[in-house]
């Protein structure tokens, strides 16, 4: 039997995007991670939602993969 998975939500401020499509591109390129359960990128706020299993998918993997949708992203502190 395996352990339960244990997801965690992240906030990441999104920097660069300025249009719906960048939204798809990224919620695309983020979703597209082992570990990620989904994501949800709020356009008005610049935020980006990722629930995900940290022991898959790191902050820093998430941030890497908004990265390579073309824009950049950190690690929210709210």
């Amino acid at each position: 039997m395996t352990a339960p998975t244990t997801l965690t939500t992240t906030i990441l401020r999104a920097e660069g995007f300025s249009c719906p499509s960048c939204v798809a591109k990224i919620e695309k390129q983020v979703g597209r991670l082992a570990g990620v359960d989904s994501v949800k990128v709020h356009f008005a706020s610049a935020r980006i939602e990722v629930t995900h299993d940290p022991a898959v998918a790191s902050v820093e993997d998430l941030v890497a993969a908004v990265a390579k949708a073309g824009y950049t992203a950190r690690p929210s502190a709210f």
